[in-house]
């Protein structure tokens, strides 16, 4: 009922390749029985409709089946993965998950039935309409995690219409707005899922080499990583056509290095939040962050330099926070943007900006420019109290020499002087031995 149109591409290319996992090969036709045979397992199990589901998994053939089958069994899933594991226990109390499912790194599952009753009036709402659910996590990387939850309905509406049939790698974890949107478009156009339980650059160029995958789907923060490791020059990548970028502000120069070294490689940038789904983009080209949003299911609108959205797939609201949405019904992303015409540039999050005694700074322009000089690997910028400016920016700088922070804070105050306005500059460094992005490759400002 909920997704025929899926069921009826599964049927019509059963002879294809659906999915890569762990080297085996399974076409549609095996997914389409792992549904059938999860579909049969819960109704014998008589797993009340509405029933609140935590199903903790990555990309697999056992785990995509199950979530097929609870979506037509009208369940409401909180979506789990590895990226949360220290949080799972608070993330299941948060959505009043009534059975834990957990899938291990060779599909072994287990059950559990919770004592948990789900009574939220969001949980309430879907049961009367006879909806399925889906509650996914913000990643809490500026603060405290957010349970968004969606009516399942108008969310895989968008999917109904016909695009490119492609071989992508399920790159964003099975929790994120943006591997879903990876998965529901690959298997509605009749692609391949190429599945990585190894998410470092080497075992990533690896599989983009030799599954011929076309689509990279992934952060600026990986992307990085990619030109640090090297590892692209091992691998042959002939077959990608296109890395598309999301979940965080772009710096410039990395999207420029890339280019440069890839330059028949497309990139575009994405634009999407767990509260609202992924709208269609086109980049103005591929060296330039201006990016056009949009698409038939989303309106959008900028007041005070903030980025505003209608959406027909937007969630129905918040578990545990109040209301983001405006007076009269647009989402307030909390994102700073530029305007030319019909593109606009990310600034980044309302909640990042850095206020120097009156004067905005951007972390991601700052991030831009230090990433250039010899020797950092990575680069998080983020604000400090001041008693004269209010504020001051701060940066975290992961280093591959091993220079002091006295003779490294004199060579950036050289490199930044006819770079960046004095403001910008960072006043306070602190060098870090450890990567500061999480397990979904996105900056973890809290540092």
């Amino acid at each position: 009922m909920f997704i025929d149109f899926l069921l009826e591409q599964f049927e019509g290319n059963s002879g294809k390749e659906a999915i890569i996992w762990q080297d085996e090969t399974y076409t549609y036709l095996e997914i389409l029985e792992l549904y059938r045979n999860w579909k049969m397992k819960l109704e014998n199990e008589k797993l009340p409709v509405g029933s609140v589901v935590a199903l903790d998994a990555d990309f697999s053939p056992a785990s995509i089946g199950l979530l097929l089958a609870l979506i037509e069994s009208k369940c409401i899933i909180a979506l789990l993965s590895k990226a949360v594991k220290e949080k799972k226990k608070e993330f299941c109390e948060i959505a009043e998950a009534e059975y834990i499912i957990s899938f291990s790194s060779d599909d072994n599952v287990s059950v559990i039935k919770q004592e948990t009753k789900a009574g939220h009036e969001i949980h309430a709402k879907l049961r009367k309409l006879g909806h399925p659910g889906v509650i996914l996590f913000s990643s809490g990387s500026t603060g405290k995690s957010k349970a968004a939850v969606h009516d399942f309905v108008p969310l895989l509406e968008k999917f109904k219409t016909k695009r490119h049939s492609k071989r992508t790698i399920a790159f964003l974890l099975f929790d994120h707005i943006g591997g879903l949107n990876t998965m529901f478009y690959t298997f509605s156009n009749g692609g391949c899922l190429v599945t990585v339980q190894d998410r470092s650059p080497d075992a990533v160029c690896s599989a983009i080499e030799k599954y011929q995958v076309q689509i990279l789907p992934t952060s600026p923060t990986f992307i990085n990583l990619i030109m640090l490791s090297e590892s692209y020059k091992g691998h042959n990548f002939e077959n990608l056509e296109l890395v598309t970028y999301g979940t965080e502000v772009m710096p410039e120069t990395t999207l420029k290095k890339f280019h440069s070294l890839f330059p028949n490689i497309r990139l575009q940038q994405t634009y999407g939040l767990s509260e609202v789904g992924i709208l269609r983009s086109k980049s103005k080209s591929s060296d330039s962050l201006w990016v056009k949003v949009g698409g038939e299911e989303f309106q959008t609108r900028v007041r005070n330099g903030m980025l505003e959205i209608k959406a027909k797939s937007a969630m129905l609201g918040y578990l545990n926070a109040p209301s983001p949405y405006s007076e009269d019904g647009w989402f307030m992303t909390q994102d700073q943007v530029e305007v030319d015409g019909e593109y606009i540039k990310i600034l980044g999050r309302t909640s990042e900006i850095i206020n120097v005694g009156g004067e905005k700074v951007f972390p991601a322009e700052v991030e831009s420019i230090i990433q250039l000089m010899e020797g950092v690997q990575e680069v998080v910028v983020s604000c400090e109290a001041n008693p004269i400016t209010g504020q001051m920016v701060k940066a975290s700088i992961k280093l591959s020499t091993s220079e002091s922070i006295k003779d490294f804070r004199v060579r950036l105050l050289n490199f930044c002087n006819d770079k960046l306005p004095r403001y910008k500059i960072p006043q306070k460094l602190i060098l870090v031995d450890k990567w500061m992005h999480n397990d979904r490759f996105k900056k973890t400002r809290t540092v």
